[in-house]
């Protein structure tokens, strides 16, 4: 919500509602107006109108609050909806993907690799023999 979009009572409130809440009056502040109260919540800055009823106060949010409260309610209600459905159903969204063909290739090369370097090792260590390869240090045996 836009501070000059609101009539001056409104953004005035608005505006002293964070050093309201910094002294300590409270989380809420009332202020009068033509038609009832407003009300400002200092934490998060949302605007109620309230009016006396029946001997009790009651408040309602700001139009544009209430149609993107509408909006939001509206957009979870189809997901918790969807996501129902779904387990209801057995099916989940997330379908694990599977490697391709390419990908499957390149790790079995390597993994091939792998192996026949350590059967290599294990040959050597078998025999007896050991290798030194040059610049690189020789694995201690234990």
């Amino acid at each position: 919500m836009r501070i000059s979009a609101l009539p001056l009572p409104f953004a005035a409130l608005l505006l002293a509602g964070s050093a309201a809440h910094a002294e300590g009056e409270g989380r809420y502040r009332m202020e009068k107006t033509e038609t009832g109260l407003v009300r400002l919540d200092t934490v998060s800055g949302e605007i109620s109108l309230c009016r006396e009823q029946d001997g009790q106060i009651v408040c309602r949010m700001a139009a544009d609050e209430r149609a993107a409260f509408e909006k939001e309610l509206d957009l979870l209600t189809k997901r918790v909806e969807a996501l129902e459905k779904g387990a209801a159903s057995g099916l989940t969204t997330a379908k694990p993907s599977l490697p391709s063909d390419e990908e499957i290739d390149r790790t079995m090369s390597i993994m091939e690799k792998m192996m026949q370097r350590f059967m290599g090792i294990v040959k050597n260590l078998e025999d007896g023999k050991e290798e030194a390869t040059p610049g690189k240090a020789v694995p201690q045996k234990t």
